[in-house]
């Protein structure tokens, strides 16, 4: 038996590399993605979500995917400080921010050569996002990468103590902060639930129903770009707010009920905003944070005050590991009626 043959088909053939940080997939395009035209990634990701979301579909979704998968796109920066552009993908469309897959990516770009000479103890990573440049930081030792962290783009609190209906939960404060991405975020005691023991199931449709009433009631806005100006999901917390020593626990659920499985590094930026906002945190106090599902960990901290806009802002680090899980090469037969992806719920 050779399984070193490719199967005898002439289709189209979509070659990727699968990583996780954290529990939470990332499946990279490695080959067999047409080239995607635009001046800068922004409308990359305007021209791939209107012409190409059938790639995104059959990548993600079963037969070769399933429900909770997570995408990187690799594409050219128009940034000349960029090692790398990238556009990421989830179940309902495409995101403009993603940690977790920026842990990835960094780890990735030292190991796939995409940095010429990295340097020990760390190197260097800029990575060109939706949301803007993020810089990673890859700890390197004798060709060998590991640990990553990154330095996000202004993260900032849109709104705290906002009241929103929520339909058969009543009237809930929620608090909007931005990582990159859009969350609410609301204590999962609020609902009767705890985010470590209580029911996925009863944890995405709590959050689902936040995420749902913030859409409707609170009118987003960005001031770099309109494309960053949505609700991306919702975090159910602890509570526990407050510097700690002891980690404090959440579970992000974003895009179509979609559920991280890491602490969700987007999500991390966006909290530490949000406690860096309350006081309840100081620049440079590490956060240990871990994911209700799993128990994964993720470190954050504020490090710099800046500006977005009017909105008082913080650079946030996040660090976190991520670990490589496979490579694929997936096939494309045209008599294949379910060769377009499909998903059950």
């Amino acid at each position: 038996m050779d399984l070193s043959r490719a199967p005898p088909s002439d289709g189209r053939v979509l070659s990727v590399l699968d990583m996780h940080t954290g529990g939470e997939p990332l499946r990279i395009v490695t080959g067999g993605f047409p080239h995607i035209p635009g001046d800068d990634v922004l409308s990359k990701r305007r021209y791939v979500r209107d012409k190409l979301d059938g790639l995104r579909r059959l990548l993600l979704f079963e037969p070769r995917g399933h429900y909770d998968m997570y995408g990187a796109l690799l594409v050219a920066s128009e940034q000349p400080d960029a090692h790398l552009g990238v556009l990421f993908m989830h179940n309902q469309g495409y995101s403009t921010m993603c940690g977790h897959a920026v842990l990835a990516l960094g780890r990735f770009a030292l190991d796939y050569g995409l940095i010429a000479e990295p340097k020990s103890p760390e190197t260097q990573v800029n990575i060109h996002c939706p949301c803007g440049l993020v810089r990673a930081y890859v700890q390197y030792e004798k060709g060998k990468s590991g640990r990553v962290r990154f330095h996000s783009v202004p993260a900032f609190v849109f709104a705290a103590d906002v009241t929103v209906d929520v339909p058969g939960h009543g009237k809930m404060v929620v608090d909007i902060a931005y990582g990159g991405a859009f969350y609410a975020f609301v204590s999962a005691a609020c609902f009767g639930l705890d985010v470590c023991s209580s029911r996925t199931r009863d944890l995405v449709d709590a959050a689902v129903a936040v995420t749902n009433a913030v859409k409707t009631q609170v009118k987003l806005h960005h001031p770099a770009s309109e494309d960053l100006a949505f609700l991306y999901g919702t975090i159910l917390i602890d509570g526990k707010d407050a510097f700690s020593e002891e980690p404090t626990a959440n579970v992000c659920v974003f895009a179509d009920a979609q559920v991280d499985r890491s602490p969700c590094g987007s999500g991390v930026t966006a909290r530490i905003a949000l406690q860096y906002h309350k006081g309840l945190i100081l620049l440079n106090q590490t956060r240990t944070f871990q994911s209700g599902p799993t128990g994964s960990l993720f470190t954050g901290k504020a490090v710099e005050e800046t500006k977005c806009g009017d909105f008082k802002a913080v650079i946030v680090e996040v660090s976190g590991q991520a670990h490589y899980t496979g490579t694929a090469n997936f096939y494309v037969e045209d008599d294949d009626n379910l060769k377009d992806g499909f998903l059950l719920r």
